[in-house]
């Protein structure tokens, strides 16, 4: 099995604290996905992440974060205008508050299918704000026959991560401002 690898990387002007607590909440999936897609969960089983005296002093509210060992489902139209939807099972496999966590595909459309979201607090222009590192590797079933759907992959996953990048922005915004009415 051949493996690919795809990064997107961007920067938003939010503490990396706010950041990591969005992304760790699967309940914001379906949001930073395409529209056209109507990406839903379907199930989620979380396991809460331990919590250190660092964490406790964040102003997480509410928010629901899915520790190692975590399962969503979800399902989505993969290609617009086909009615065909496609179910998805992944699992928390590594997480580290602040920082980083991945999954990987349990059920689903490729062959193999690991995502690392990675954190980093990071200045730019004076600007205290958060390097999102999304890192990718999966492979597409069916040997050398799938192969050939690299690029169309590829192609998909920049698209996506650059709407993404788009809407991050006004999605945090709009997350932190619930925080903090909720508090």
């Amino acid at each position: 099995m051949r493996s690919e690898h795809f990064t997107a990387q961007h920067w938003v002007p939010y503490p990396a604290g706010a950041v990591f607590a969005f992304f760790a909440n699967p309940v914001n999936l379906p949001a930073l996905m395409p529209p056209e897609q109507k990406t839903m969960i379907e199930n989620a089983r979380l396991v809460p992440p331990a919590i250190s005296s660092a964490m406790k002093q964040l102003r997480l509210g509410s928010t629901t974060v899915a520790g190692i060992g975590s399962e969503i489902t979800i399902s989505f139209l993969p290609i617009p205008l086909l009615p065909l939807r496609l179910h998805w099972v992944a699992r928390i496999i590594d997480f580290e508050w602040n920082h980083h966590f991945s999954d990987e595909q349990i059920e689903g459309p490729f062959e193999c299918f690991r995502h690392r979201h990675g954190i980093e607090p990071e200045q730019r222009d004076g600007i205290e704000g958060t390097r999102v590192t999304d890192s990718i590797e999966f492979a597409l079933p069916f040997g050398w026959l799938g192969s050939s759907g690299v690029p169309l992959v590829r192609k998909l996953l920049a698209r996506s991560f650059l709407q993404r990048q788009r809407r991050l922005p006004d999605l945090l915004r709009a997350a932190l401002k619930q925080s903090d009415e909720s508090q």
